[in-house]
């Protein structure tokens, strides 16, 4: 993949902290920045262009306002849309803030706000799976495919107020309700983990579904062959 465009062309954070008039903080800044480029999709369409198959990716700032409680990134979904783009959101959770149940049930919590505030189908990943220990990696499993209900256990058991325990076992049986957030493990070491992930992105969008399908056998022994040859070498292991 090649850089297509860098929206430091458009505005940059650096200079707008450093205007005078504006004296904004390095939050405030960002916002101003996203909400500019809000404004101006037109420089971003012309950036883009328009090719056959593109497949385009949006390194998107980390700052979970911006897909929690302001409309910037809605709007750009919402432009990509109506220019035919079809989109997919990739929820990116550092997997070592991850390691403990408190830590999970606020990692999930966002997810699913920017999954309800963008309305587009969300791939869930955890990163950086390389760097947890063996102990961590072991824990961390659990979190993968979550059972609320046990985390409630994990969660109340630490807790000592019962204001506290009863709002924690609301907010786990919301989760639980929409059952909606998964995560995936990223480990950029392992190429089998990052073939899973982007095979998880394409059939969300799916990606190359207008490509020209492979004719399928006509000959039905030969698929029953396989079939056979498949359990066969299954058995032999």
């Amino acid at each position: 993949f090649g850089v297509v465009t860098d929206i430091r062309e458009l505005i940059e954070v650096d200079d707008v902290m450093e205007d005078e008039s504006l004296r904004f903080g390095p939050n405030g800044g960002l916002v101003f920045c996203m909400e500019y480029f809000a404004n101006n999709f037109n420089w971003l369409e012309e950036s883009l262009g328009h090719v056959e198959d593109d497949y385009i990716l949006f390194d998107c700032p980390g700052q979970i306002e911006l897909y929690t409680h302001l409309p910037v990134m809605k709007q750009l979904v919402e432009q990509l849309q109506q220019w035919e783009f079809r989109v997919c959101g990739v929820f990116l959770v550092d997997s070592q803030f991850m390691v403990e149940s408190f830590k999970f049930i606020s990692g999930i919590l966002a997810a699913l706000s920017a999954m309800i505030s963008l309305e587009i189908p969300q791939i869930n990943i955890m990163t950086k799976m390389d760097l947890l220990s063996k102990k961590a990696k072991k824990e961390i499993e659990k979190y993968l495919d979550p059972d609320m209900y046990s985390m409630i256990e994990d969660s109340t058991n630490i807790l000592k107020s019962k204001r506290f325990k009863k709002l924690t076992k609301s907010i786990c049986g919301l989760i639980d309700d929409y059952g909606m957030v998964r995560f995936l493990p990223f480990d950029r070491s392992d190429e089998e983990s990052v073939n899973i992930v982007l095979q998880h992105i394409d059939f969300t969008i799916q990606y190359g579904e207008d490509l020209e399908f492979k004719e399928p056998r006509e000959c039905e022994e030969d698929k029953s062959a396989l079939v056979d040859e498949y359990f066969q070498d299954r058995v032999d292991e």
